[in-house]
């Protein structure tokens, strides 16, 4: 079948031609590239609040959300005049020109390219050294509710207001919440990163039941607050991303109000258009007052002299000043946790199907395995990423836990960024 004409979209003052305007990206509800691009311009005011005039990541679903999705850190070569881009140096001494969007064309553009995310760096293209955000991303462990998510991140709003600093909460368009603080322009991305490790742990002492700073996911429960998130180079969809789910989720800023009673699936592609133009933004004032970190570095350096230092980072970085061992718990000398590995596959559903033949070859001791104790990783390589899955067998009977076996499937998967 033929592709359908471009259609051409003026914004902004620019005349962008929309390739494959039919082309579904949602195949549920038949969502098209055309209706993407109709969503960032009815959003554009917010959705620049979140990413404009910040480097951003390309996250591009050309064949929708059945297909395979890549990420693309370096601008395209083919791209007009206006697009304007930066350049990045990255932990691993590589560079690129990132995309830097700054008005509704520029969102129009990446919507052509089916980027269905906004993935911008917590920096100005100004300076790209010293980040004007921190961000506090609450990651549920498999088995968590989501009103466990609404209430840590309340007891994230008043840590933050302990140390001075305002929070500004929204959905992750998945099952997640973020809370975006701004902060002055005078620390280094590891300092910040010390911050964020500093109220991960704090608000693990306020709920140690609901909420944990462990970074390995055999040790964590309840709501992951990943301090990581702030290492250099790593993003996060921004306010009004449009996520890859069935229901094409949106990453809804929000009220502290709105956080007591709000369920994501209300917010999607079709719905916070309609939102938007009823109530705006609701970040619209994230700009007008940038907080100091200097209480959570204080915090920090309590936490140093009671003997808590670094935390582990992210296994493609260069291990740290500091950091204890990056040894997973399960592979320590003396393993802490009954870990095997069943899958590593480059489709996520591949990886699961997989697991489910696991399951069905070990039914007893399957039936012990609790939600949290299958481990699906997502795992980065330099364009794409792929899928591991491991089991932790500490809920199951000694007699009855499985030896390792050969992984299925066992594809063969790319390096680490």
């Amino acid at each position: 079948m033929p592709r359908a004409e471009a259609e051409q979209v003026v914004v902004a003052g620019r005349e962008i031609a929309v390739s494959n305007p039919a082309k579904v990206l949602f195949p549920k509800p038949k969502y098209t590239k055309l209706d993407l691009v109709r969503y960032y311009l009815a959003v554009a005011d917010g959705a620049l609040r979140g990413a404009g005039g910040r480097p951003n990541v390309l996250v591009r679903y050309p064949n929708g959300i059945a297909g395979e999705f890549f990420f693309q850190k370096r601008a395209p070569e083919s791209r007009p005049p206006w697009i304007e881009v930066v350049t990045l140096r990255f932990p691993s001494g590589r560079t690129a020109e990132e995309v830097v969007p700054r008005d509704a064309a520029a969102l129009v553009w990446l919507a052509n390219l089916a980027c269905l995310e906004l993935h911008p760096h917590p920096v100005r293209t100004d300076d790209l050294d010293h980040p004007d955000e921190l961000r506090v991303d609450l990651d549920p462990v498999p088995g968590v509710k989501w009103p466990q998510v609404r209430d840590v991140a309340q007891v994230v709003r008043v840590a933050l207001r302990d140390v001075g600093l305002t929070g500004w909460p929204k959905t992750s368009g998945s099952r997640g919440m973020h809370v975006i603080v701004r902060i002055e322009r005078r620390w280094t991305f590891d300092e910040v990163r010390r911050a964020a490790l500093a109220l991960a742990r704090d608000v693990e002492r306020r709920v140690p039941k609901l909420a944990t700073s462990k970074w390995w996911k055999e040790e964590r429960h309840g709501v992951f607050v990943d301090y990581n998130q702030n290492a250099k180079d790593r993003t996060v969809a921004s306010a009004y991303s449009v996520r890859p789910t069935p229901d094409a989720r949106v990453s809804a800023p929000l009220t502290w109000d709105e956080v007591k009673s709000v369920d994501p699936a209300d917010f999607t592609l079709a719905t916070m258009p309609q939102r938007f133009a009823k109530v705006g933004d609701r970040h619209e004032g994230i700009d007008q007052g940038a907080g100091s970190l200097e209480g959570l570095l204080e915090l920090s350096a309590r936490h140093e002299r009671a003997g808590q230092g670094d935390a582990p980072w992210p296994p493609h970085y260069k291990k740290q000043a500091g950091e204890p061992p990056r040894v997973q718990p399960s592979r320590a000398r003396a393993a802490k946790y009954p870990l095997i590995e069943i899958a590593r596959a480059k489709r996520k559903q591949d990886a699961l199907a997989g697991l489910k033949r696991w399951k069905a070859r070990h039914a007893k001791a399957a039936k012990y395995l609790q939600p949290a104790d299958v481990l699906v990783d997502a795992m980065r390589g330099r364009s794409s990423t792929w899928t591991r899955i491991r089991v932790n067998l500490q809920h199951v009977p000694p007699k009855l836990r499985p030896r390792q076996e050969r992984l299925d499937p066992d594809e063969k998967t790319l390096a680490s960024w």
